[in-house]
Parts: C-alpha cells; sequence; structure tokens
C-alpha cells in the first residue's frame, strides 16, 4: 500500500506554535493513549474511539480518520514559516505509539519534504516499535516522569520501567535529538528529591543534553467536565515561579544538564 494512504485518527491540529520543537511548528494530535496520568490536559485524547465532548454547552465531535497525504497537505501550508524559524512538524496525543504505523508514515511523509520533525511522547511502547519510527525522527520530546515504578503506576495507572528503557534504548541508538521533559505535578514529582532524581538519570543518557520542567496547570479541567469524568486534581494549585525556579537549581546541581522551565 502507498505510505500516503496510511489512517490515522486525530483530534485537533495547532498552528503556530512555539513549543514542543525548535522554531513554529503545526502540531497533529493523535489520538489514543495507554497511561491516564491523573492531571492529564488533554483527557479528550485517551480514548480512541470517537467521542462526543460538551464545549460550551454544545456537543462537538472529538475525533476524526485522515490519510497521511490529508495531513501532509496540512502541514506543507505552514512550510514558509517552518523555513524561517527552524520549525516544522510535532507529533502529539494522547500517546503517538498507539498508532505508530500512521506516526511513522506522517513522520516519513515531512521527512521526504525536507521538513522538520519531532515526537511528543512517553516511549510507552516496545522499543521495536519506536525503533520504526526513528529513521523519520530529527527530535525526540520524551516525558519522565517520575523514577519511582509504583509511585508512577499510582498516578498514571502503569509503572515507568518501560519508559526509562526505552529513553536509554533511544539516547544509545544516536538516530535522533532527545531532550527530557518533566510535567512537574504537586503531590506527585515536584520535591527537591524527586526532581533530582530524574536529572541525575537524565544526565546518564549519552548525548542528552537539556531537561525540560513543565509546569503542571489546570487548563484542561473543563475538558473533563464536559466529559462527565471527575477531575482527580480538583484543589492542586499549580508550583509558584519561586517553587520552579528551586527545582531548576536542584536540577541543575544534580546533573551538567541545561535544565530550562517550559518547553
Amino acid at each position: 500500500m502507498n505510505y500516503l494512504q496510511t489512517k490515522g485518527r486525530i483530534f485537533d491540529i495547532q498552528r503556530y506554535s512555539i513549543h514542543d520543537g525548535p522554531g513554529i511548528r503545526t502540531i497533529v494530535f493523535l489520538k489514543g493513549c495507554v497511561l491516564r496520568c491523573r492531571w492529564c490536559c488533554n483527557p479528550e485524547s485517551q480514548e480512541y474511539k470517537i467521542q462526543t465532548m460538551k464545549v460550551l454547552g454544545e456537543d462537538k465531535v472529538i475525533g476524526r480518520d485522515v490519510t497521511v497525504e490529508e495531513m501532509i497537505e496540512e502541514v506543507e501550508k505552514d512550510r514558509p514559516y517552518y523555513w524561517r524559524s527552524g520549525g516544522g512538524l510535532t507529533l502529539s496525543g494522547g500517546e503517538s505509539l498507539c498508532q505508530p504505523e500512521f506516526a511513522r508514515d506522517l513522520l516519513r511523509a515531512a521527512k521526504e519534504r525536507g521538513i522538520n520533525t519531532a515526537l511528543e511522547s512517553m516511549a510507552c511502547a516496545p522499543f521495536e516499535t519506536i525503533e520504526t519510527i526513528l529513521p523519520y525522527l530529527d527530535l525526540y520530546l520524551m516525558d519522565i516522569k517520575h523514577t519511582n515504578p509504583a509511585k508512577h503506576k499510582e498516578f498514571t495507572g502503569r509503572p515507568n520501567e518501560l519508559m526509562m528503557e526505552n529513553a536509554r534504548k533511544v539516547a544509545l541508538s544516536g538516530k535522533c535529538k532527545l531532550i527530557i521533559r518533566v510535567p512537574v505535578i504537586p503531590t506527585f514529582n515536584d520535591t527537591v528529591e524527586e526532581i533530582q532524581g530524574i536529572a541525575e538519570f537524565a544526565n546518564t543518557l549519552p548525548g542528552v543534553e537539556q531537561l525540560h520542567l513543565l509546569p503542571y496547570h489546570r487548563l484542561g479541567q473543563d475538558k473533563y467536565v464536559g466529559l462527565g469524568r471527575p477531575y482527580l486534581m480538583e484543589g492542586i494549585l499549580p508550583p509558584t515561579n519561586e517553587h520552579m525556579q528551586t527545582l531548576k537549581k536542584a536540577a541543575e546541581s544534580a546533573s551538567s544538564l541545561h535544565v530550562q522551565i517550559g518547553g
């Protein structure tokens, strides 16, 4: 089959983004995730199935099926911005690796058109799956949320051994640039010791130079109401700027990485 006809299921496209990779980017959000992080700001991404969500009192259909060809045509519309800014295409989710063939083929289409590619992912898949994607990837933005498997499972539904093992394998492959990102979540991983633990781990990964600390926010809270789901982080406040600076210094003291707040 022509790889441009590979089908995938997306729920959003965000243009002119200056996060999730260098320059100005187009982010394609894929449906489906194997984790159930309590703080998830895209709860509509978790189920692979097409859903209905209340948005401002109106029913909104979340999820549509597309081909690689349709998507790359959308992405190419912003090519002048990529060229001037060093931007490109970023796949996000959900967890993009839940649709590995679509992710691989969309990244391939971008690469063959000279467009920079990035993947925002938790590496929650067999490494054999990730290996099929690496040839078409310039930048892997990988979440490492905690070093403790039990606490990771309590807050996300799964332990973390696979993700940490995959982080090492991606780094050792040398196929693409790897940046480690940490969603900083109060009650979960926002102590100096926990952030230092993640920084120490990231510091052992060959070729990894950057650690991004992403402060928890509540921008997705209304989506839970729209989906008829409880918001499990009710009453949890985002970390203060002062606390984020403290954690940044802690990560710097535990590693030789360039640490920044935000992506």
